[in-house]
């Protein structure tokens, strides 16, 4: 069995696991005006909580999360304009406000009146824009949590980091390929000691990307300034995987300094914590719905 091969067959997500997802957090298109739909999928009942995910992810992998809070919340997870089967947004290089405005028309058709909202690295960028004091979105905002935000590139003095990353992101998906990319960069995304499972997830999401929605994030990424969107007008967590090489401690320490608050560690998890430690995760935001 040559590498590719046993590497595929290590990482293969088993049928029990996809016939859980469908069944306990199934996905759902939800028109959103003007011919668009976003992808969500969704599970419990209670107070909203609504999950953004990473460039590298999708809706799918919150569901250990949500099962974890189904007893007291809805968790409702979206795919991001060009994921899954959400619709990519007109501009090729879009901005946090137009991730922000398709979170705000997915509010209004899912008639929530407010929620938690939880952005994890990339979708961190669209949950503190739709936090800012100048959002319409801002009101309907009870708390912001944020996992491992990224923090973009578009600040001035990040030119020189903004077209590295922007060149070698697209060369990447250029040379590999979806299928490629995930082979190839999931395991970043947890740390050594993530169970089989967990690295298991964060590869299937990874290889589920689409091609253009992913160029998409890539510009959000290289255009946002998430510092500069920060502090929100309404109580925040920020929160990193103690073991986090993506986004590290040392860069999630600046968002929360900026917002006034700790940085929250969480034990024995690298970028994707919210899936290898979904109890750690979903016991901090049971501590937001109690606040």
């Amino acid at each position: 069995m040559n590498d590719a091969i046993a590497t595929h067959a290590q990482s293969a997500l088993p049928a029990s696991e996809l016939a859980l997802l469908e069944a306990r957090f199934p996905a759902r298109a939800v028109p959103v005006g003007g011919g668009a739909v976003v992808s969500v999928r969704e599970c419990g009942a209670g107070p909203a909580i609504v999950c953004l995910h990473g460039i590298g992810s999708g809706a799918a992998s919150w569901l250990g999360l949500a099962l974890q809070l189904a007893p007291q919340a809805r968790v409702i997870a979206w795919d991001a304009p060009g994921y899954g089967a959400s619709t990519p947004l007109a501009p090729a290089s879009p901005c946090a406000a137009d991730y922000a405005q398709r979170l705000h028309g997915l509010l209004d058709a899912l008639e929530l009146p407010s929620c938690v909202l939880v952005g994890h690295s990339l979708g961190a960028i669209t949950a503190g824009r739709a936090a800012r004091k100048d959002s319409a979105l801002a009101s309907r905002i009870r708390r912001l949590v944020l996992v491992s935000p990224a923090a973009g590139y578009g600040a001035p003095q990040r030119e020189e980091a903004r077209r590295k990353v922007r060149a070698e992101r697209l060369a990447t998906l250029d040379e590999l390929g979806i299928a490629g990319m995930a082979a190839k960069r999931a395991g970043r995304l947890v740390s050594g000691n993530a169970s089989e499972r967990a690295r298991q997830w964060v590869q299937w999401n990874m290889a589920r990307l689409s091609d253009g929605g992913y160029r998409q994030a890539v510009e959000l990424l290289c255009n946002a300034d998430l510092l500069a969107d920060l502090p929100p007008v309404m109580p925040v967590r920020v929160a990193c995987g103690a073991l986090d090489a993506v986004t590290t401690p040392e860069a999630c320490a600046e968002v929360a300094r900026r917002c006034g608050v700790p940085l929250e560690s969480i034990a024995d998890a690298g970028h994707a914590s919210y899936v290898e430690q979904p109890q750690a995760v979903a016991a901090l935001l049971r501590e937001v719905l109690a606040a």
